[in-house]
């Protein structure tokens, strides 16, 4: 059964090393993660399963991630593991298990990654199965809004961009999956955003259960629409 889940970004700009030290737009986005992790501890799972956009669909992803393509010699793993040579996760998850390893989580963590051409049911499937993991299960979604909100975009598309974007906070601020099942498909692949898919998964672990939501973070501060959300089961 889901008990709580967060919605987090993941640029590569969120681990130390590859963004600018000092910048408080990055710091502000890595704060608004670490609050919403500290909310799905106070859930107590039994346990934590990382979910994000991949190259495909699997229940259980590889354990590890390399940010070596970011221009970092680092490599990370889900908490209880050692990084392996030749990691495999892709980004999302990747930037998930380093949230996860500053953070100290210590509770059981899985992975999990969705592909950017799932259907729509494979999504929500997926998400049924992962929410049946155990009597407590946590969701964290990796997920990003459209990266045309940066003021180089035509002037319509980034409005576009934006009204999408919006749209996703206020599924998330609503706490309905049936939101999240609503987001218009069609407006999410014009302005690029990868995440509709992982938000699906959510919706699916979610059921037709209504959740307490609180969103913390809603901002592009690189052109790209970040959103931070908590969502805990009502009663």
């Amino acid at each position: 059964m889901l008990i709580s889940a967060a919605v987090c970004p993941y640029p590569p700009l969120m681990v130390t090393g590859i963004g600018r030290p000092g910048d408080v737009r990055i710091d502000d986005v890595r704060a608004a993660c670490w609050s919403a992790l500290d909310d799905l501890r106070s859930a107590s799972p039994d346990v934590l399963v990382v979910v994000g956009p991949g190259e495909s669909t699997a229940d259980e992803a590889s354990r590890s991630g390399s940010f070596a393509p970011y221009g970092v010699d680092l490599t990370v793993a889900l908490p209880g593991d050692d990084p392996q040579a030749g990691p495999d996760l892709p980004l999302s998850v990747s930037v998930g298990a380093w949230l996860l390893q500053r953070d100290g989580w210590d509770g059981e963590v899985s992975a999990a990654t969705v592909a950017l051409d799932a259907a729509d049911g494979d999504c929500v499937d997926l998400g049924r199965r992962l929410a049946g993991r155990a009597d407590r299960v946590a969701l964290l979604v990796m997920a990003d809004g459209s990266p045309l909100r940066s003021d180089t975009t035509p002037q319509a598309l980034r409005a576009r961009a934006r009204a999408y974007d919006t749209a996703l906070a206020d599924a998330l601020r609503d706490g309905d999956p049936q939101r999240l099942l609503d987001l218009d498909a069609a407006l999410a692949a014009e302005v690029g955003s990868p995440g509709r898919k992982a938000l699906r998964v959510l919706a699916g672990a979610a059921d037709d259960e209504l959740f307490d939501a609180e969103v913390l973070y809603e901002d592009a501060p690189y052109g790209v629409g970040y959103l931070v959300g908590v969502w805990e089961r009502h009663g």
